[in-house]
């Protein structure tokens, strides 16, 4: 049954919604791993995400489907390069996982937005309303709170901006399903990752480890893990504007700053209170927005 254009964006909502906060809670898994080089695990990622997505698209009667993205030049040029800002941005964020610098990850998915919100205007048209304009407004204060606080360059946090908001850029222009297009991206790197997985066990140096099952289990539990908030976020992205999706993008790194702050126990300062809640104010003052508006046409 088709959806009207209204259900369509709260389908996308929902999916971008729950995707974000998947990613939010992530690094309770990637500690779980904490021995495993960032590099080696996002390789992990690459592979074990490429063969559930495999088996979900044969399971779901989508091979054809998908072997016909795979024979369009363009789409699949689109998806190679999404392959790789996506697993840029991996190995970085596992890379702050492992070296204690969530904070600085959870400012770099801070900044995503307003990389979205750029890309949404200079590419697609994007008309923000003035709720729109304050918002972005307050949350830009917030950042740029957290730039004076750091008092240097952020390279982590930029990196991890820009790579996410490409991504979500070229997976919105992809003409293609939320699993079809990950299944391509996955299946460009998987012959790379399957070397490289072999080639570490065959060293010696490799993650699987024979008097460790659980930690053998949890990288192949990597694969689900990765594919389904990708798979959840291709499909908000292709139903909701670039602008809708920046604010949404919020949710992950207020629940990873959160986690790094109370759970993990990183600094938090003043300014870190402050900033934060410039950002959770701009989040509320859209969400009226979106209200009010449905208010008005009801």
């Amino acid at each position: 049954m088709s959806q009207t254009p209204q259900e369509e964006v709260r389908a996308g909502t929902a999916y971008a919604a729950l995707a974000y906060t998947i990613w939010g809670l992530m690094p309770l898994y990637w500690r779980l791993l904490g021995d495993v080089p960032s590099f080696q695990l996002t390789i992990h990622r690459v592979l074990w995400c490429g063969v559930f997505a495999a088996i979900v698209t044969v399971a779901g009667g989508n091979l054809a489907r998908t072997l016909a993205v795979m024979r369009t030049p363009r789409t699949l040029g689109t998806l190679a390069m999404t392959s790789l800002f996506i697993s840029a941005n991996w190995t970085l964020y596992i890379y702050c996982v492992e070296t204690h610098q969530l904070v600085e990850a959870s400012l770099g998915y801070y900044i995503t937005p307003l990389v979205s919100f750029a890309l949404g205007l200079l590419f697609f048209r994007e008309v923000l309303s003035p709720v729109k304009v304050t918002g972005i407004a307050v949350a830009s204060l917030g950042l740029v709170l957290q730039l004076w606080e750091l008092g240097r360059v952020p390279w982590i946090a930029l990196v991890l901006a820009i790579s996410f908001g490409l991504y979500g850029y070229l997976r919105k222009r992809a003409p293609v399903a939320a699993m079809d297009g990950l299944t391509v991206e996955t299946a460009l790197l998987f012959p790379f990752a399957l070397g490289l997985v072999v080639w570490w066990q065959v060293e010696g140096v490799g993650a699987f480890s024979t008097d460790s099952v659980t930690k053998d289990m949890l990288l192949l539990g990597a694969g689900p893990t990765t594919a389904l908030p990708l798979a959840l976020f291709a499909a908000g992205a292709r139903r909701v504007s670039m602008t809708t999706l920046g604010f949404l993008q919020y949710l992950a790194p207020s629940i990873t700053l959160l986690m790094a702050v109370f759970g993990f126990h990183e600094a938090f300062t003043n300014v870190d209170l402050i900033s934060f809640g410039c950002i959770w104010t701009a989040l509320v003052i859209v969400g009226l927005e979106g209200r009010f508006s449905r208010a008005r046409t009801a």
